[in-house]
């Protein structure tokens, strides 16, 4: 399914080049940084373009569709798996499909997971002959969240496993440099500064809820496969990578209605003793007396929510996935279910 965004206003950047072939931008970042905000702006915003986005999560239980603007009839997913290694084979799928239909939208966008290396779903536009006949990669755009994303640089790895966040940064055409409320001028400086030392050429966007210029994030012409086979030789060689297996994913589903207390509680908590475990936290909750969504989201201790869509008919599952290290699966099943309107609070019982 494609986004079909018809509209009459802002077209997008004019430094791509003229070959015929569909725009392709790879949006990367690290958990957190902000990529399913970009996301819903690209599809929310009159633009004039029309982009078909495959989406990619990492974890057991898929609920990226429901955070993301009309989801439904506008993504592709695919949730089995990292985009930059295990479901290369279904990206390559998922493209052929699209082209199938290419007169149905102008660009592709692809959103990737906040642990992929952007380096190999890249190379997918060259190692395939079909897909590099009818598709150009015009960009990687990362998202960088300016509070956090020193100490996941600065994260200790062993031998031969990458550090996902410093090759993000690497392999950026474009980077839009979240969250700059969130941190002072010294600190905006010293994020900068870190960015130079890693991509010293890279065109740096400041943003605050990645309002970054769409106009220079799309169809920007900006992919330079010399600028990356410089920067890694063995770009266009086939080779295996190594995730950090410290980082897991626990998801899970719990029908029923939370008690907002019992829930605004136990989040807090949970956050705040665990909370720089904890990357990435997002969910999909019914709470008492809503009639719609509960949209959770958070990165290490703060969090946010917003309202969803309606439930109507459906049943009340709350969907909430954590992604982190030292993560205990029935620790965090029992903590939710604890919050359930009908459940006995923790320490009620004898």
């Amino acid at each position: 399914m494609t986004t079909d965004i018809d509209l009459q206003t802002t077209g997008p950047g004019s430094a791509a080049p003229e070959d015929g072939r569909v725009p392709v931008t790879v949006l990367t970042g690290f958990l957190g940084s902000g990529k399913t905000t970009l996301l819903n702006r690209i599809l929310r915003e009159r633009h004039g373009m029309r982009i078909a986005v495959i989406e990619n999560e990492f974890g057991e239980v898929g609920i990226d569709d429901a955070l993301v603007i009309g989801a439904e009839e506008e993504i592709f997913e695919m949730n089995n798996g990292c985009i930059c290694c295990t479901v290369r084979g279904d990206l390559i799928r998922i493209l052929g499909t699209l082209m199938r239909r290419k007169d149905d939208f102008d660009q592709i966008l692809i959103e990737t997971t906040g642990l992929a290396d952007p380096a190999p779903v890249a190379q997918t536009f060259f190692v395939d002959d079909e897909v590099r006949d009818q598709l150009r990669l015009d960009a990687i755009v990362t998202l960088v969240d300016a509070r956090h994303v020193v100490q996941h640089l600065d994260e200790e790895r062993a031998e031969g496993v990458e550090n996902e966040a410093v090759e993000q940064i690497a392999f950026a055409d474009r980077i839009v440099l979240n969250k700059t409320d969130l941190v002072d001028d010294a600190g905006l400086a010293a994020v900068t500064e870190r960015i130079r030392a890693i991509n010293a050429m890279v065109d740096i966007i400041p943003a605050q809820f990645a309002d970054a210029p769409l106009a220079r994030l799309l169809d920007v012409g900006a992919f330079d496969l010399d600028r990356v086979t410089t920067l890694d030789p063995q770009f266009l060689v086939d080779t295996d990578h190594q995730h950090d297996q410290t980082v897991t994913s626990v998801g899970f589903e719990v029908p029923g209605e939370l008690d907002p207390d019992r829930l605004n509680t136990w989040l807090g908590e949970l956050l705040r003793t665990k909370g720089v475990d904890i990357f990435r936290s997002k969910g999909v909750l019914a709470v008492a007396g809503s009639d719609r969504e509960y949209v959770f989201q958070g990165v290490h201790m703060l969090f946010d929510g917003t309202d969803g869509r309606p439930w109507g008919d459906r049943e009340r599952v709350n969907s909430l996935v954590f992604i982190g290290r030292n993560l205990d699966r029935e620790e965090l099943r029992s903590g939710l279910r604890a919050c359930l309107r009908a459940a006995e609070p923790v320490g009620a019982r004898p």
